[in-house]
């Protein structure tokens, strides 16, 4: 009889312990229920409001690019005016193809329209194609990118005497914005001297190898 007094107090001593073990594991099942249940109520009140916020979001996206496309088409206006001295108004129209933005620049002259790659024999093309770049890098983060730009025969659609305006107006904006330039021209170099830190002239070397001489370097560089 003591034998079999043991026994059952053993099985009772293990049913408590599975019991206790279940008793565990109810609770960290109804924890989790209870988790899951607030983080789908969660999903559905975000899935409810979602297409609401994505057409916000979109309505803002689109917003936002049509503002740059104002700025664009203010600044490029003025530097359009200043260079060629003409009444002339850059307008800059968007549309979405494919997902995607697209923009159709063209020249306003007394409410017609010209074709900047057509129109005065190539200028509109090079002052927008100098500002343009230059838009696009002022905008972009400077802490993780160098602020350099090359402008490789930009000008070479400018009469003479216009190449100094032009010139004067990248200088200004790139000094405010902290752009360094480099400017490859062929026109006369005196043309730039009054803006460049220093100036560069290439001749044809022996070999096809080009020779380079600093002709130019302006006092100020150097301190």
């Amino acid at each position: 009889m003591k034998a079999l007094s043991l026994e059952s107090t053993k099985k009772m001593q293990d049913l408590q312990a599975r019991f206790a073990g279940l008793r565990k594991l109810e609770m960290q099942t109804q924890s989790d229920y209870k988790a899951n249940d607030q983080s789908l109520r969660k999903i559905e009140s975000y899935l409810s409001i979602a297409n609401r916020v994505s057409d916000a979001l979109e309505s803002l996206s689109d917003q936002l690019f049509r503002d740059s496309l104002r700025e664009i088409e203010r600044e490029l206006t003025v530097a359009l005016q200043e260079v060629l001295e003409q009444p002339i108004k850059l307008v800059a129209e968007a549309s979405w193809k494919n997902n995607a933005a697209a923009v159709d620049f063209f020249v306003e002259r007394d409410g017609f329209k010209e074709d900047i790659l057509k129109g005065q024999g190539g200028s509109v093309a090079n002052i927008l194609s100098i500002g343009l770049r230059i838009f696009a890098l002022a905008k972009l983060e400077s802490k993780q990118n160098q602020m350099f730009l090359v402008f490789d025969e930009q000008d070479c659609w400018l009469r003479p005497d216009l190449v100094p305006r032009l010139v004067r107006l990248v200088h200004k904006a790139c000094h405010e914005l902290g752009i360094q330039v480099l400017m490859i021209s062929h026109h006369d170099r005196e043309i730039f001297e009054q803006y460049a830190d220093k100036i560069y002239q290439l001749t044809p070397g022996m070999n096809g190898v080009a020779n380079v001489e600093c002709v130019f370097e302006r006092d100020s560089f150097n301190g």
